[in-house]
């Protein structure tokens, strides 16, 4: 009797996995609306390709890359986690299939995830130092609040280099 209810437990537990799969339909959800602001954000910058200075397009370019490593990230996410800890994707026949799907463990998605944070952060600080000196800038100047997002970054480039060691000690020492 008692193993009875241990694996009616397991297997509810087991089952439990499936609460995720409205999280990541959430994320899909997520991923339109970056669609959308990208597209908005190239139809703002685009008309003014003409009259932008070198300064401007590096700016405009640089805000398209940030909402594409940001998709990257959440395709990442959504494909790594849902395989990760709900269900294997049935789409091994499909030559679209990016070839890291299925490889991606719990540690490569925490990289994978750090990296792309620390991409996300330092393109926003690099924009940041760009507009420094502009004449008209959208947002004024703040030292403060630049030096803050330069130690943010850097807590960002630190987690990520100490999460990465972590990841190699244990690899390292499951293997001895």
């Amino acid at each position: 009797m008692n193993s009875s209810i241990e694996g009616r437990l397991e297997r509810g537990l087991f089952a439990a996995r499936w609460l995720m799969a409205p999280m990541y339909l959430g994320l899909v959800v997520a991923l339109a609306m970056l669609v959308v602001v990208f597209i908005r954000e190239t139809a703002y910058y685009a008309p003014q390709v003409l009259v932008m200075t070198s300064e401007d397009a590096i700016l405009a370019i640089l805000t398209l890359i940030d909402l594409t490593l940001a998709a990257n990230l959440l395709l990442i996410v959504l494909f790594s986690g849902y395989e990760t800890f709900v269900s294997k994707l049935d789409i091994a026949e499909n030559q679209d299939r990016p070839a890291w799907m299925g490889t991606v463990d719990f540690s490569g998605l925490k990289l994978k995830l750090v990296a792309s944070i620390v991409a996300i952060s330092g393109i926003s600080l690099l924009k940041r130092f760009m507009e420094i000196g502009e004449v008209n800038p959208e947002v004024p100047f703040d030292p403060t609040q630049l030096r803050w997002m330069v130690v943010i970054h850097i807590t960002f480039v630190i987690s990520g280099v100490l999460l990465a060691l972590m990841d190699w000690l244990t690899a390292r020492s499951a293997k001895g």
